[in-house]
């Protein structure tokens, strides 16, 4: 017998009408010993296909939010397109099992996308699943050139902000997110997903539709510093990045080689600097 769940993904909110990043659920929640049955609040994870010019490319587990800024940012993280202007059309189309996000770009990068012949079909935070060789597997961006430099009270102040634009994180406790603190020290934008690459992609193509100037500012990010979210800072200009957790080896060889400054271990009592410690006064 068939008990396939046929549940529409992504669920949509009646009221109004978008994808639900979150579902309630009913739950036996254990306590002492004692158990109660409670209501409970649950991030969604929906299987998000990105579409270049009518072939797919990437399939990534992400949060049904900001998908827009998920497109752009993705695109231009992973080397897809140079520039904000190379994608032309971006159109979001649901469905039974996901959601699609389909793309029009120019078609120089559409033809060097093709030549790579890479199909990703990623699990939440996986970077890698689907690269081909070792070369398409570690991309060595261009150093960054320039970049401001902050004091270690604004690093800190800056988690504490960030901190109250995590609402998705305040209700399910599931969520990665990922910041832009500006050249003054203040977050201006926050993004959130489950996935902490989605996170920081969704930042980048938030603040590259609005033509931020990228060595200006600093990516203050919830989860650890792996060399995939060195690889994304570098590749749009980011120099640098400060993380609540460790960074891995790779990643810290990666922010010397593209002079980027790497902070991990940011918590209320300290940081440690792991790479290129110029940007930090």
């Amino acid at each position: 017998m068939n008990t396939r769940s046929q549940t529409p993904i992504p669920n949509v909110d009646d009221t109004t009408g978008e994808y639900a990043t979150f579902a309630r659920v009913q739950v036996d929640r254990w306590r002492d010993g004692q158990r109660e049955t409670v209501e409970d609040v649950v991030a969604e994870e929906v299987p998000i296909a990105l579409e270049y010019n009518g072939i797919s490319h990437a399939v990534m587990m992400a949060t049904p939010a900001d998908l827009e800024d998920f497109a752009l940012g993705f695109s231009l993280t992973e080397g897809i397109l140079a520039s904000p202007g190379e994608l032309y059309e971006c159109d979001i189309v649901p469905g039974c099992e996901g959601v699609q996000v389909q793309m029009r770009i120019a078609t120089e990068r559409f033809v060097a996308l093709k030549e790579k012949r890479r199909n990703l079909t990623g699990r939440t935070g996986c970077g890698l699943c689907g690269a081909e060789t070792l070369e398409q597997a570690v991309r060595h961006p261009q150093a960054v050139q320039g970049g401001a430099g902050f004091t270690v009270a604004q690093v800190h102040a800056a988690f504490e902000q960030m901190q109250a634009g995590q609402q998705l994180q305040q209700a399910t406790g599931a969520t990665h997110a990922a910041a832009w603190m500006d050249a003054a020290g203040r977050i201006v934008l926050v993004r959130e997903d489950v996935g902490r690459h989605n996170a920081l992609d969704k930042l980048i193509g938030a603040l590259a539709e609005e033509k931020t100037d990228f060595s200006q500012g600093a990516a203050i990010i919830t989860s650890r510093a792996s060399y995939e979210m060195v690889q994304k800072a570098a590749t749009v200009g980011i120099g640098f990045i400060a993380a609540v957790s460790a960074p891995t080896a790779l990643a810290i060889r990666l922010a010397e080689e593209t002079d980027v400054t790497l902070l991990g271990f940011v918590r209320k009592q300290g940081h440690v600097v792991y790479a290129r410690p110029h940007r930090l006064r």
